[in-house]
């Protein structure tokens, strides 16, 4: 399919002339289809591409835009030049409908102008044209990025001499398409996927942050109302009021370990060893869950080493790993049950272990731990609330450290959770 206009061109994949490329062509050619599979990042694949089209094409600026929208508009993603200043950059965007572009799009044609300002003269609404002429573009080349049957965007070949391209630079484009095409879908999948997570994280951290002072003002106003600083309260009132610490407390822990997932997942955690005192390090993480282990009655044991010697770790992290371990213990052991601390040295780690009472979970779901977001689905744990992130944040600090994590079982009876550190910590560089 050709349109003769003398201006502008559209040429079909079918369309192209059948001559052959020459040796350094198809050198060049061959490259670029090799290569281009293997970037991940639209900056890269940009930057391999504007070098290598140079040497097939007259080339003084490569942009690539992405279709957004269903297709309703184009958005200019990255561009490369060889001369400066560039007005046309990236974030541009225009509506497609009733454009050429749309054309290219639909029909997968490639687009030849051949005068630019001849171009702008008939389209003048074309403020895309009016940017690059402004450049001191005056022809263009461009090529459809098709995946499949789904139209991924264009790519943009300007020269600043009128008529630079011909029918058998879209012959050349085509050798290149398919991969390409893929190319560019991948890692701009990948960008959005970046950009997403990074949301997400930045999302997370903010909400835990503000929901954090405020659930702990409520619970300090209500355990100052119970502790009759201000005026002595009925039983009943001690009761709705001892519920709302409870739930507060609740919150108090989600908050907690959200903010400690956002940390990990936004990069922020850091690993900080030095020489920690074990049992200060054990007993500061038994504090925070006493509370808890006294109102339901369970009986806590201690069994650590008589080597009064430290453990290499950072103990604020390590400490979140054990406050998340003896809370599950705490939370779905047995009431009235035992829950037991054991810490073992050996000679090239140092090994720690809750034990609980309790219903356990069936070995069937053991490959649900330590796994972002997921929960144990058993009948004996229905009721139970938990979100499956402290398990996944406490793997992941071990995993810093360099050790590992595993939990075993026998269902309806206990549970123990274990974890062991290598000592020396390996180097970072490791």
């Amino acid at each position: 399919m050709a349109d003769n206009h003398p201006i502008l061109h559209f040429l079909a994949p079918t369309g192209a002339p059948g001559r052959a490329f020459d040796a350094e062509e198809q050198a060049v050619l061959d490259r670029l289809n090799q290569k281009v599979a293997g970037e991940s990042s639209l900056d890269d694949l940009l930057d391999l591409l504007f070098q290598g089209v140079r040497e097939l094409y007259p080339c003084d600026r490569i942009g690539l835009a992405l279709a957004e929208d269903e297709g309703r508009r184009i958005v200019a993603q990255r561009y490369r030049a060889l001369y400066e200043p560039v007005l046309l950059r990236d974030g541009y965007h225009e509506d497609l409908a009733g454009s050429s572009l749309q054309r290219v799009l639909e029909t997968n044609c490639a687009r030849v102008i051949y005068d630019l300002p001849r171009y702008l003269a008939e389209h003048p609404r074309s403020q895309s044209t009016r940017l690059l002429i402004r450049e001191g573009v005056r022809s263009s080349l461009t090529c459809p990025l098709r995946v499949k049957d789904r139209s991924v965007g264009v790519l943009f070949l300007s020269s600043r001499e009128p008529r630079a391209y011909t029918p058998y630079h879209v012959q050349l484009w085509m050798e290149l398409a398919e991969r390409l095409s893929q190319a560019v879908e991948k890692a701009w999948r990948i960008e959005q996927l970046t950009a997403a997570n990074q949301a997400y994280n930045e999302m997370l951290a903010f909400v835990s942050h503000e929901l954090k002072n405020p659930v702990a003002s409520m619970i300090t106003d209500a355990r100052v109302l119970t502790g009759g600083y201000l005026g002595d309260l009925e039983p009943r009132q001690i009761q709705k009021l001892d519920r709302l610490i409870e739930k507060g407390n609740y919150l108090l822990d989600l908050v907690r370990e959200y903010l400690d997932l956002a940390r990990m997942e936004g990069g922020h955690m850091v690993l900080r060893p030095e020489e920690a005192p074990l049992g200060a390090l054990v007993e500061s993480a038994l504090d925070v869950v006493q509370p808890l282990a006294e109102a339901r009655r369970m009986r806590v044991e201690r069994h650590l080493p008589p080597d009064p010697a430290p453990v290499a770790c950072d103990p604020s992290l390590i400490r979140i790993v054990l406050v998340n371990l003896l809370g599950n213990a705490v939370k779905y052991g047995a009431e009235g049950g035992l829950l037991r601390v054991t810490v073992e040295r050996h000679p090239d780690r140092i090994a720690f272990a809750v034990w609980n009472e309790g219903p356990g979970f069936p070995a069937s779901e053991r490959t649900r731990l330590f796994r972002k977001f997921s929960r144990l689905q058993t009948p004996a744990l229905q009721g139970r609330k938990g979100t499956g992130v402290g398990l996944y944040t406490a793997w992941r600090i071990v995993n810093l450290h360099g050790g590992r994590m595993d939990a075993q079982s026998q269902e309806g009876a206990w549970a123990e959770f274990a974890f062991d550190l290598p000592q020396p910590l390996p180097s970072p560089q490791a």
